[in-house]
């Protein structure tokens, strides 16, 4: 039986851009990227921001209910990490954090078309284990 991956558009912006876009996502700057996002219902997600939401919510919730918790905590509490990651983003397409190839790939290919100095990578990653590393284990003693 052969698998069927799910697919998320990650991206990587300039400095100036990626702190625009967490501050300010609707400055005329970022306007071809958002016509991008618009066309393919996307939004983007500061990585940063995001682990830093499921750092705030596990202390919420009890950290033994989250296993990347610490993980977490330590790369946003690293200045070189946060740094990498306040310029990097994930795209959600239809709210979903990750969706089928044909929407990965459609939304790949319109943001690849823009000539920009905003955009400095793009990827499409997909949800096989082999393809991802897996977290680090802690000793939970």
């Amino acid at each position: 039986m052969t698998e069927v991956w799910q697919y998320q558009i990650r991206i990587r912006l300039a400095p100036d851009y990626a702190a625009m876009a967490r501050r300010d996502p609707a400055n005329e700057l970022l306007a071809p990227i958002n016509e991008v996002l618009t066309k393919h219902d996307a939004l983007l997600k500061c990585q940063y921001d995001a682990f830093a939401d499921y750092v705030a919510q596990a202390e919420r919730d009890g950290i033994e209910q989250y296993p990347l918790y610490r993980w977490t905590r330590e790369t946003i509490e690293n200045p070189a990490k946060k740094a990498k990651y306040l310029e990097a983003f994930t795209l959600y397409v239809h709210g979903d954090e990750v969706y089928e190839k044909t929407l990965a790939d459609a939304l790949e290919a319109d943001l690849q078309s823009l000539a920009s100095d905003a955009i400095t990578d793009i990827r499409k990653l997909d949800t096989n284990p082999a393809h991802n590393p897996q977290p680090p284990s802690y000793d939970r003693s």
